[in-house]
C-alpha cells in the first residue's frame, strides 16, 4: 500500500475547509468592550455579523435577518440572554437557530436555567477565542446539515406522494 498523496485532488483536504461567506451571526451584549472583541474574534471567519446590545434588539435582529448562529449574554437589560432565548426557542420560525450562551457566570443552577430556556451551548468569559470560533464553525455546520436533511426529507416525501 502507499501512503495518501497530500497534494493528490481526491485526497481530503488537509487544512479546515469553512467558509464563513453567506453565514450570519448575530452577537448580543451589553458592554460594548465584549461586543468588540467578539467582532475582533469573529473576523477570522468572514462571516457577516450583526450586533444587538439586549435581548430585545436581539429579538428585532432575527426578524430583520434570520442569523445562522446566535451569541447571547445572558445578563442584560430590559430582556436577559435567559429570557430572549425561551423566546427564541419557542418560536417555530426560529427555535432551529443555534444559540450559544455567553456568560461570566458560573453557578450550576445558571447552566441548568440556560439548558431549561434551551440554549445549545456555553463559553466562559473571558471567551477564548480558539474555543469561540470551534463552537461557531461546528454548530453552524451542525445546523446547515440539518436544514439540508430536512430538504430531502420533505424532496423524498414529495417523490413518495407522487408529487
Amino acid at each position: 500500500m502507499t501512503a495518501p498523496n497530500p497534494t493528490n485532488s481526491n485526497s481530503p483536504p488537509l487544512t479546515d475547509s469553512w467558509d464563513g461567506r453567506g453565514v450570519c451571526v448575530l452577537v448580543v451584549d451589553d458592554n460594548e468592550q465584549n461586543l468588540e472583541l467578539l467582532e475582533a474574534y469573529l473576523e477570522d471567519l468572514h462571516c457577516d455579523l450583526t450586533l444587538a446590545r439586549d435581548g430585545m434588539e436581539a429579538l428585532d435582529a432575527v426578524t430583520a435577518k434570520r442569523p445562522d448562529i446566535i451569541l447571547l449574554d445572558v445578563m442584560m437589560p430590559r430582556m436577559s440572554g435567559f429570557q430572549a432565548c425561551a423566546k427564541l426557542k419557542g418560536d417555530a420560525a426560529t427555535r432551529d437557530i443555534p444559540i450559544v450562551m455567553v456568560t461570566a457566570l458560573n453557578e450550576v443552577s445558571d447552566v441548568e436555567r440556560a439548558i431549561e430556556c434551551g440554549a445549545d451551548d456555553f463559553l466562559s468569559k473571558p471567551v477564548n477565542k480558539l474555543e469561540l470560533l470551534t463552537r461557531v464553525k461546528s454548530l453552524v455546520r451542525i445546523s446547515k446539515m440539518q436544514q439540508e436533511l430536512q430538504r430531502a426529507l420533505t424532496q423524498l416525501r414529495s417523490f413518495r406522494d407522487g408529487g
